[in-house]
């Protein structure tokens, strides 16, 4: 008989009941490593869930580099920016050291910039410029003094260029004026947005959107070039109001959004001691002050007297 045949009975269920209870255990251990398994499941979502909230800036979906609030969020947010006190705005002024640009006067004297019968401000720039976004703010702020704007929509400036060449102030939160509307009895607004925010590795810059017509090229061509424009020649935005005053380029650094949701930016703007106030109701002190100058210093609720004293300083 062989080795395995001479194993007593006694020592061959002890194996039986061990090999038994290993594998109790072992199912255990299973059900243990399964639910384990789920809980850690649960607090990873959940970890992810509230990491995602600490990082959602504002209210709703609005992270930085999103597109933006949308329905009534949006809504919320245009009334929140086109509705600055006139009282805050006064107190802030000159925005201090935070405004380092202002309107500069076209020299010599051009023909009046009108349009249906009244002076016209034209902006020139595109989605994916920084120094754009920053301008924005100020001109949704000095706009609403003078009419009503409509179809307003959230944007943001771009990460990269079409050659993958990362932007300054990358992301930051403004608004897009592609399907914006300006009713008002004083003053014509025309709006151009010549490229979106989205990069085209074709040209190595951004997708085309709006085409200047004849004319406002032929303007851009003019001003923001020698003798007219020195400094920032070339450059983006450019607001012309009326052909008697024009701003190329920013007013303010774009550094002061830097990483601020669309919300926090709006609430920021009635707060006259906040940097983002001072940087961007400054700027639309100004812009209201070269509008003025080109209404007859009208309406007088825009035409303060304190945007009267910049009126003369431009």
């Amino acid at each position: 008989m062989g080795k395995a045949s001479r194993t007593k009975e006694p020592d061959r269920r002890a194996r039986i009941a061990a090999q038994r209870e290993a594998a109790r255990r072992a199912e255990q251990r299973k059900r243990i490593y399964i639910a384990g398994g789920s809980i850690l499941a649960v607090i990873i979502v959940v970890v992810a869930f509230v990491i995602i909230k600490a990082n959602t800036k504002g209210t709703g979906s609005e992270n930085v580099g999103s597109s933006g609030p949308t329905g009534t969020a949006l809504t919320a947010l245009v009334n929140q920016t086109t509705s600055v006190p006139a009282a805050t705005l006064d107190k802030v002024g000159t925005g201090g050291s935070q405004v380092s640009a202002t309107p500069v006067t076209i020299s010599p004297a051009q023909k009046a910039l009108t349009a249906n019968g009244k002076p016209e401000m034209l902006y020139m720039g595109a989605e994916y410029c920084p120094f754009c976004a920053a301008e924005r703010w100020s001109m949704v702020v000095a706009l609403s003094r003078f009419g009503t704007l409509t179809g307003l929509a959230t944007t943001h400036s771009a990460s990269v260029d079409g050659g993958g060449n990362s932007e300054v102030y990358p992301d930051t939160s403004t608004w897009t004026f592609l399907h914006a509307k300006f009713t008002s009895q004083y003053l014509t607004f025309e709006s151009v947005e010549m490229n979106t925010n989205i990069p085209d590795p074709s040209t190595g810059g951004y997708t085309a959107l709006q085409t200047p017509t004849t004319v406002q090229n032929a303007l851009i061509d003019k001003y923001d070039n020698a003798p007219y424009s020195k400094a920032q020649a070339g450059s983006i935005p450019f607001i012309d109001f009326g052909n008697k005053y024009m701003v190329v380029g920013a007013s303010y650094n774009p550094q002061v959004l830097a990483g601020k949701s669309w919300s926090q930016i709006a609430a920021a703007l009635k707060d006259s001691s906040s940097p983002i106030a001072q940087a961007v109701d400054g700027t639309a002190n100004y812009i209201t002050a070269a509008i003025c100058a080109i209404t007859g210093n009208q309406p007088a609720s825009a035409c303060t007297s304190t945007v009267q004293t910049l009126e003369k300083a431009l």
